[in-house]
């Protein structure tokens, strides 16, 4: 069984095994009796890297034997391994010759937090998100059968992701085409029920093997010529396999379900990995797993563990802390208990975010107000629809990125009916290492075309509450999008006071520059402002747009200039323009926001320094507009 270390080496450990099993080639090298070694000097590698650069670490920690029997057992990268909610992956890519670049992990030019195409042939389907894997290895596993090729499908899915619509649609559809498939759940106390032990591994061996395939086979074709009989047998199957396994449901879908099997016993992975790479049809693997296994503090705290930032290194001064105002999550966790404290109708609503959207307080104060339905956004929208209904006040606290997977139910199920539901939209505009799968770059823009819907942008703490008041008390669907991070330490005023909707306020008067701003773009804009003597507005609202605030700047300066951490295209800059066009207003206007292109990862001021959203990439590019 694997061992457990209690802290993280800040020394690189040696690994004389890894060493030779740099890539999956090296790895089928090695005997199997050395791949328990492996696995131990595996996790410390993984101990040691993520604390060098940060980033994600229970998750890989508890997928570190599975990740080597996968690549020992299947002929990687020809056989194509999915890994589903892409945080699983760091022990896959120190295994598929990426252990010498971990330390370029989620930097600028570095290595990706998650499984891309263009890093690795290795990375067969990028991901960020979850419930992708089975869909993605369905579609693999059907081209290769139309290719004539022999080469195998593996989907991992796991850390919860299997609560997720899209992958029962998927688990569902795979059957009706008899997609010679494998689907591994990497079931760690996030998803179904654990059965672990020896009883299981030797079902699990057995229900696997070809000997069993071949006798099930065999007693179909002989019991299927008796009336009655095969039925009488399979239920009976069924019922064996029901008392002991809990597969019945996937069974029933069509799947050859075998588990739950212990995730950290090498020899019993690999044997009923052999014994199923060959099986015909849907194959599904039920692999019960530790997060954070073999770390004494992960196992203890899981979640706390989920990712960890880089060690500092030892005996050196840490760095003066600049004062920074309390993040923009902590502030809406707050006013959400203020709130519910003044209007026991308020509920809260969250996709699995407790502790990301900071509603670990709320929980616990008013538990039976609470709902967390895991990873299943959609499910998140339409359930706040139907209580808003009935009369509740539903807030939905979500990230940007993940709210675009609800978009179908933000407009048909929300803003269609006009439903009293609050989006309280974390994470929007760049959020730095975990890239562009989970940038909110284009909430504005798509949030922006809906009817009846009120969007508003904070520039601060302040004008964070301000807002989720306001949208709380409109008559309708209402959406706050802020950022990841601190503020600039705004004062936050007492109560639960609102906003005329739809109005902005002038922050800073000067001359012929006028900077419209929506969000928290207005530090950098007065910085600029005070350089090139011009008047700052802070929008407030993308949807009502403050039209006559807009008319009064166009009247008085001769450039127009639109900030947002948004898509350019579609997002508050373009509903600036569209007003002036409609209008008939001519007046040069410079649109500022996010590039027509993914960013890259890197540090969050490195991605505005790269976007021209930082002041001196603001001052530039009026300049520029200016000498033009």
């Amino acid at each position: 069984m694997p061992t457990t270390f209690q802290q993280i080496p800040r020394e690189r450990p040696p690994t004389p095994l890894l060493d030779r099993a740099a890539t999956p080639a090296g790895l089928r090298r090695l005997g199997e009796a050395e791949l328990e070694t492996l696995a131990d000097e595996l996790r410390l590698e993984l101990l040691y890297s993520v604390g060098q650069t940060g980033g994600h670490f229970g998750a890989g920690l508890g997928v570190i034997e599975l990740t080597i029997a996968l690549h020992y057992v299947f002929d990687t990268p020809d056989d194509r391994l999915i890994w589903d909610v892409g945080h699983q992956a760091y022990p896959h890519k120190i295994l598929t010759g990426r252990r010498e670049r971990m330390a370029s992990l989620r930097q600028k030019d570095g290595l990706a937090a998650f499984p891309r195409r263009s890093e690795s042939e290795y990375d067969t389907f990028g991901v960020g998100h979850s419930s992708t894997s089975i869909s993605a290895a369905l579609g693999m596993a059907i081209a290769a059968r139309l290719q004539g090729s022999s080469r195998k499908s593996i989907a991992v899915i796991g850390d919860g992701a299997l609560t997720a619509g899209m992958a029962f649609e998927a688990l569902n559809h795979a059957p009706e085409v008899g997609a010679d498939m494998l689907v591994i759940l990497n079931d760690n106390d996030m998803s179904i029920s654990r059965n672990v032990g020896g009883l299981s591994n030797y079902l699990a061996k057995i229900l696997s093997s070809r000997t069993y395939a071949s006798m099930r086979e065999g007693s179909k074709k002989v019991l299927s010529r008796l009336p009655g009989a095969w039925e009488i047998a399979r239920r009976t199957e069924e019922y064996a396999k029901g008392m002991l396994v809990p597969g019945t449901l996937f069974e029933e879908l069509g799947w050859n379900y075998i588990g739950p099997i212990d995730g950290h016993d090498l020899p019993t992975l690999i044997a009923t990995l052999r014994n199923m790479r060959d099986l015909k049809g849907p194959q599904f693997l039920h692999v019960v797993t530790k997060k954070g296994k073999g770390f004494a503090p992960a196992e203890v705290d899981p979640i706390g563990y989920h990712a960890i930032t880089k060690l500092e290194p030892l005996n050196v001064p840490a760095a003066p802390k600049q004062a920074t105002g309390p993040k923009y999550s902590s502030v809406f966790g707050e006013w959400l208990c203020d709130m519910a404290e003044a209007d026991a109708r308020l509920v809260g609503i969250t996709p699995a975010m407790k502790e990301g959207s900071d509603l670990v307080a709320f929980s616990e104060r008013f538990p039976e107000r609470y709902f967390d339905v895991a990873i299943a956004e959609q499910h998140a929208v339409t359930l706040a629809a139907g209580l808003a209904c009935e009369g509740a006040k539903p807030v939905v606290a979500i990230y940007s990125t993940f709210l675009q997977r609800a978009y179908d139910q933000l407009i048909h199920d929300v803003a269609v009916q006009h439903l009293d539901v609050l989006f309280a939209i974390d994470r929007a505009g760049l959020v730095g290492e975990d890239g562009p799968t989970h940038a909110g770059s284009f909430d504005l823009s798509y949030l922006r075309c809906i009817p009846g819907l009120v969007v508003m942008a904070p520039s601060d703490e302040n004008e964070l509450r301000l807002m989720l008041s306001t949208g709380y008390h409109y008559p309708g669907p209402a959406a706050v999008r802020y950022p990841r991070g601190t503020g600039p330490n705004a004062v936050i005023e007492a109560g639960l006071p609102t906003l005329e909707i739809g109005k902005g306020v002038v922050r800073r008067n000067g001359q012929k520059i006028a900077l419209l701003v929506f969000g928290v773009q207005l530090a950098e804009a007065l910085q600029v402002a005070d350089t090139l003597d011009a008047t700052v507005v802070d929008m407030r609202f993308v949807k009502p747009l403050d039209e006559a605030l807009v008319q009064q700047m166009a009247d008085n300066h001769d450039l127009l200039v639109t900030l947002e951490e948004n898509a350019v295209m579609g997002g508050a800059g373009s509903a600036v323009g569209e007003y002036l066009a409609r209008e008939g207003v001519l007046k040069p206007l410079l649109q500022l926001g996010l590039p027509d292109t993914y960013v890259e990862h890197a540090k969050p001021a490195q991605m505005l320094a790269q976007c021209g959203l930082d002041a001196a990439g603001i001052e530039a590019a009026i300049r520029k507009r200016l000498a033009g």
